[in-house]
C-alpha cells in the first residue's frame, strides 16, 4: 500500500491512524482552526455558566466588611469624644432667686468670659501674664448675649466697665456682679438692667480660650496698629496674622493699647471669638482626629454651664453662635452714649426691647461694632 497522502487529506492533521481520518467526501470546513480556544470556553476569570472564581466573592466581601468596620469606629469616635468631653465640664446654678422677666419666645445665652485660672498650672499662669487667683471669685473680662430666635441671631458684648445697679451694692462696673455673687449675681443684674431674661449660662476662663486656639494651631488676628501691653503681655505688629493661644488671650484682654480702652477690646474678643468659631466649622477639625479631641478636650476642661444646660443646648449655643460671627447674625456692642461706655438712654432700651420680643430683624441700625450711634 502506498504511504502518499491523497491531496486534500488531513492525515498530517488527525495522525497516521486510519481511523482517526475523515471518511472520503466528509467536508472539514466547519471544524475550528486549532489556534483558536474552543467555542465554548469561557471568558477568563469565570468558570461555566457566568460565575466567578470562588475567592473573588469572598475578598469582595471581606474588603466591605474592613470598610464598614473603619466608618463604624469613625462615628464611634466622633460620638465618644463629645460624651468624654461632657463629663470634664463644670456645672454651676447661675439662676437668681426673686423676681425674674416673664419667659421669652427665642434662647438667650449669656456668654461670659472669666479670669478663671481652672485648667492652668502654676507656671502657665506666670507665662500669659494672668497672675494668680488672689483667692476670690475674680471677674470677667468679658461679658456677651447671644439671642437666637425667629430672627438673625445677635450677639451683644457688653463693656465690662458698664456703670450699672447691682442689686445690694448700688451703681458700680458690671463685672463686679460676677466677683460679689458669682455667676447668679451677674444673671441678676444683667436682666434687671436690660429686661432680657437669660435662659443659660456659658462661662470660658483662660485656660479654655489658650488650649482651644492651640489645639487649632492658632487663629487669625487682624490689628490695625502695633500693639504691646505689658500687663496682658501683648506684642503684635500691625496687620493679619496667625495668633497662638497665648497671644489670643492677651489680645482679647488687652486694652491699654487703645484710646478707646473698653470699646476696642470688647471688638477685639468677638474677632478672637469669629476666628474660633471659622476654625472649628473647618471640616480638617473633624477628620482631623487628634485635632478633634484636643479641640473637645481644651473647651471642656475650662467650661462652666448652668446646671439647666443640656448637651443639645450647649450644641445649639455653638452653632448660633458660629452663625453670628460668620454674618449670617448681627455682631454688636450694647447701644452707648459715649466712650465713657455710658449706655445710650434712648437706643439701649430699643434694642433691649426688640430682642426680649424676638424681633431681632428689626434691629437694624442700633447695632454697630463699637455701640456708638453712626455719624
Amino acid at each position: 500500500m502506498s504511504d502518499e497522502r491523497p491531496q486534500g487529506s488531513y492525515g498530517w492533521l488527525y495522525g497516521d491512524d486510519d481511523k482517526s481520518r475523515p471518511a472520503p467526501g466528509t467536508t472539514t470546513s466547519k471544524l475550528p482552526p486549532p489556534q483558536l480556544p474552543p467555542p465554548n470556553l469561557p471568558p477568563p476569570g469565570r468558570q461555566s455558566g457566568g460565575e466567578e472564581p470562588p475567592g473573588a466573592p469572598r475578598k469582595r466581601r471581606s474588603g466591605r466588611r474592613i470598610l464598614g468596620i473603619l466608618l463604624l469606629a469613625w462615628i464611634v469616635f466622633l460620638v465618644a469624644v463629645p460624651v468624654w468631653a461632657w463629663g470634664k465640664i463644670a456645672k454651676v446654678d447661675a439662676e437668681p432667686g426673686g423676681e425674674r422677666p416673664a419667659a421669652q419666645s427665642g434662647t438667650t445665652y449669656l456668654l461670659v468670659g472669666s479670669d478663671s485660672r481652672r485648667g492652668l498650672t502654676k507656671a502657665e499662669q506666670k507665662e500669659l501674664s494672668t497672675g494668680g487667683d488672689g483667692g476670690g471669685r475674680g471677674r470677667t473680662d468679658t461679658i456677651m448675649m447671644l439671642h437666637t430666635g425667629s430672627g438673625p441671631s445677635v450677639l451683644m458684648s457688653i463693656p465690662r466697665d458698664s456703670i450699672v445697679q447691682i442689686p445690694g451694692y448700688g451703681r458700680t462696673k458690671i463685672n463686679a456682679a460676677y466677683a460679689y455673687g458669682g455667676p447668679k449675681l451677674l444673671v441678676k443684674t444683667i436682666e434687671d438692667n436690660t429686661g432680657i431674661r437669660v435662659d443659660d449660662y456659658v462661662e470660658v476662663g483662660f485656660g479654655g480660650l489658650v488650649k482651644v486656639v492651640d489645639s487649632m494651631g492658632g487663629v487669625e488676628i487682624c490689628p490695625k496698629q502695633d500693639l504691646k501691653d505689658k500687663d496682658s503681655g501683648l506684642d503684635v505688629k500691625k496687620g493679619c496674622q496667625t495668633a497662638d493661644g497665648r497671644t489670643a488671650l492677651a489680645y482679647s484682654r488687652n486694652r491699654h493699647s487703645y484710646s478707646t480702652q473698653d470699646i476696642q477690646r470688647v471688638q477685639s474678643q468677638r474677632e478672637v471669638l469669629g476666628s474660633i468659631a471659622s476654625e472649628a466649622k473647618s471640616p480638617w477639625t473633624i477628620l482631623n482626629p487628634v485635632r478633634y479631641a484636643k479641640v473637645a478636650s481644651g473647651a471642656s476642661g475650662s467650661l462652666t454651664i448652668g446646671e439647666n444646660v443640656g448637651p443639645i443646648s450647649l450644641g445649639r449655643f455653638a452653632w448660633s453662635l458660629s452663625a453670628a460671627m460668620s454674618g449670617k447674625g448681627l455682631n454688636c456692642t450694647v447701644p452707648l452714649k459715649d466712650f465713657a461706655v455710658t449706655w445710650d438712654p434712648v437706643r439701649a432700651p430699643k434694642m433691649f426691647d426688640l430682642i426680649a420680643k424676638d424681633r431681632s430683624s428689626d434691629i437694624g441700625s442700633l447695632c454697630t461694632k463699637d455701640g456708638l450711634p453712626k455719624s
